[in-house]
């Protein structure tokens, strides 16, 4: 930082992005550069990162800012509450391709970035019929996202009629994609008596 002061003359700031807020806590502690009786240069990083930059879960504010929408995401991507979040800035980014990507690739492999390709199902692409990569990838997913939640509706039923649904009937239904097959399921849903007749063909 010292060579670039003096090379450039401008303000350098050390900027540190972290998800983790006790990683977070400890980048935020002054750099103290010198001896033990005497500090030569002090250095006071600037830390992007959960204690710093708060969740956006207005969709006014959002609006804003679309940039600093999808960081705050990024950053908060560990909060328990992150669905919450997902949901409150849905209705601002899924409009918007770009962003909206952004945040799918900047979510870690989990709930978050399931809930993310669910919400963002209900979304057509900019430039429909066009065949292009973006859009068969929406296509896909739009599918996915349909056929997940039959699936969830149909788990959902049994459970509030009060069928037991062993694992292997839940991991049947969910693994399944045929929009056909699913719809067979939930009209099924509302009268069986166990999950297995799900499954029973007429």
């Amino acid at each position: 930082m010292a060579h670039i002061y003096a090379k450039y003359r401008l303000p350098p700031i050390l900027v540190v992005v972290c998800r983790d807020k006790k990683t977070a806590a400890w980048a935020e502690e002054p750099i103290r550069i010198g001896c033990s009786f005497h500090t030569s240069m002090e250095v006071f990083p600037l830390v992007l990162g959960p204690i710093g930059v708060r969740p956006i879960t207005d969709p006014e504010e959002a609006a804003k800012d679309l940039a600093l929408t999808t960081f705050s995401i990024l950053i908060n991507a560990k909060d328990p509450g992150i669905l919450a979040i997902l949901d409150a800035v849905a209705p601002v980014l899924g409009p918007n391709a770009d962003w909206a990507e952004y945040v799918e690739i900047g979510l870690d492999e989990g709930p978050g970035r399931e809930h993310w390709r669910e919400l963002m199902a209900v979304y057509t692409p900019n430039f429909p019929g066009g065949g292009s990569v973006m859009e068969e990838a929406w296509r896909e997913v739009h599918a996915d996202g349909e056929a997940k939640g039959e699936a969830k509706a149909i788990l959902r039923v049994l459970g509030a009629r009060g069928v037991e649904v062993p694992e292997s009937v839940r991991e049947r239904v969910m693994a399944c994609a045929d929009l056909e097959v699913l719809e067979t399921w939930v009209d099924r849903s509302l009268t069986v008596t166990s999950a297995e007749e799900l499954f029973v063909e007429e």
